[in-house]
C-alpha cells in the first residue's frame, strides 16, 4: 500500500508538470460537450473543461503516420479543474480532470435528442450546447452496446493489434460492421428504443468515435467511456469490467422499468461482465447478443452463457448478426 500511495504521488505529480507544460498562456477555457441522458426527472448534462479542442479533419488520401499525430493530439488534452459552469439556473464545477456533470430538471423535455447551453460562469462566449437524449415514452426496450469488436471493427482481444487499429485510423478508415448497422437500426425501431454505448475507451475519443459513428450511419447515443487520467482522489481508471459493470448499472437505474439488450462479443470479458449484470439486475435484461470474434466461445464463455440463460434471458452468439433479429423474434421479445 505505501509503495503504492508514493506511486500515485508521482503519477499525480508528473501529470502536474505535463499539463503545465502543455497549458498555453493566456488560453481561454473552453467546453466540450458529450452525449447526454436522462433519468425519470432529470437530464444528465456530461462533457469536459479544456484550453483547445483538437479536431483536425482528416483528408481523404491520408496516411497512417498523419492519422497516428492526428490521434496522439487527441490525448494531449490540457483540462481546468475548479472551473464553474452553468446550464440555466444550475450550476456546478468542474473535478480534478475536467469533468463536468450538471443535472437539470427534465420537465418540459420532449422524447428525443435536444441542446442544453451551457456556459462558464461569467464567459457568455464559452456558451457550448451539450447535446441530451431523452428516451420516448412508447419504448419497449432499451438497446446496450459495447464498441469495439461488435460495432467497431477493432481487434480488441489483442492490446497490440488494438492500438495499433486506433491509432493509426481516422475517422474516414475506421469500420463498423455493416450487420451492426442493419441491427441496431432495427433495434431502435426509428427513435422508438433508445440506444446506449459502453466502452473501455477513454472520452479523449467521443468526438472521434461519433463522427466515424456518423459516417457509418449507425445509430447515435449516449457514450459511457472511461477516464484514464490520474486525479488526487484516484490512481489509474477501474477495470474493463468494474468500468463497463458500473456504466450498465447506471443506465438500467436511469431506466427504470424498461427492459434491454444487451450487445457484446467473445473477444475480451462481456460474456462474464454480462452475467454479472443479469445477476444484478433483478430480471431488467431481456436479451443477450453476442458477436464470435475468435471462433466459438471458449469452456469459460460457454458456462457464462449458460448460466445467463439460466436466468430466462434470450442468448444468441454467432460469428455475425445477421440472425439476431429472428433470435429475439423466437425468444418473443417483441421491439
Amino acid at each position: 500500500m505505501l509503495g503504492r500511495s508514493l506511486l500515485h504521488k508521482a503519477a499525480v505529480g508528473l501529470e502536474r508538470l505535463v499539463d503545465r507544460a502543455m497549458r498555453r498562456e493566456g488560453a481561454r477555457p473552453l467546453l466540450d460537450g458529450y452525449h447526454g441522458f436522462a433519468t425519470p426527472d432529470r437530464l444528465i448534462l456530461r462533457g469536459r473543461v479544456l484550453t483547445a479542442l483538437r479536431r483536425d479533419a482528416p483528408l481523404p488520401d491520408q496516411g497512417k503516420w498523419a492519422n497516428l499525430r492526428q490521434m496522439v493530439s487527441l490525448f494531449l488534452t490540457d483540462e481546468v479543474a475548479g472551473v464553474n459552469v452553468r446550464a440555466g439556473s444550475v450550476t456546478g464545477q468542474s473535478d480534478g480532470e475536467g469533468y463536468v456533470w450538471l443535472e437539470i430538471p427534465r420537465e418540459g423535455h420532449t422524447p428525443g435528442w435536444h441542446e442544453v447551453e451551457v456556459c462558464i460562469e461569467g464567459d457568455p462566449e464559452s456558451a457550448t450546447p451539450f447535446d441530451v437524449m431523452v428516451p420516448s415514452r412508447a419504448a419497449r426496450i432499451g438497446v446496450i452496446s459495447d464498441i469495439d469488436d461488435t460495432m467497431l471493427r477493432t481487434g480488441a482481444h489483442t492490446l497490440r493489434r488494438n492500438l495499433w487499429t486506433t491509432f493509426t485510423g481516422s475517422a474516414r478508415t475506421r469500420k463498423v460492421f455493416p450487420d451492426a448497422v442493419v441491427l441496431m437500426d432495427h433495434l431502435h425501431a426509428h427513435g422508438q428504443n433508445p440506444v446506449f454505448y459502453v466502452s473501455s475507451s477513454p472520452w479523449n475519443l467521443h468526438y472521434f468515435l461519433n463522427k466515424v459513428f456518423s459516417r457509418a450511419g449507425l445509430v447515435p447515443g449516449p457514450m459511457f467511456l472511461r477516464d484514464m487520467g490520474v486525479g488526487e482522489n484516484h490512481f489509474l481508471s477501474p477495470s474493463h469490467g468494474a468500468h463497463k459493470g458500473d456504466a450498465i448499472d447506471r443506465i438500467l437505474a436511469a431506466n427504470p422499468g424498461l427492459p434491454f439488450i444487451l450487445l457484446g462479443d467473445t473477444g475480451q470479458h462481456d460474456a462474464e461482465i454480462y452475467h454479472a449484470v443479469c445477476e444484478r439486475a433483478g430480471g431488467q435484461i431481456a436479451a443477450v447478443i453476442m458477436r464470435e470474434t475468435r471462433g466459438a466461445p471458449n469452456d469459460e464463455q460457454r458456462r457464462q452463457i449458460a448460466a445467463i440463460r439460466a436466468m430466462g434471458v434470450v442468448v444468441h452468439t454467432a460469428p455475425d448478426f445477421t440472425g439476431a433479429a429472428d433470435a429475439l423474434e423466437r425468444g418473443g421479445i417483441g421491439l
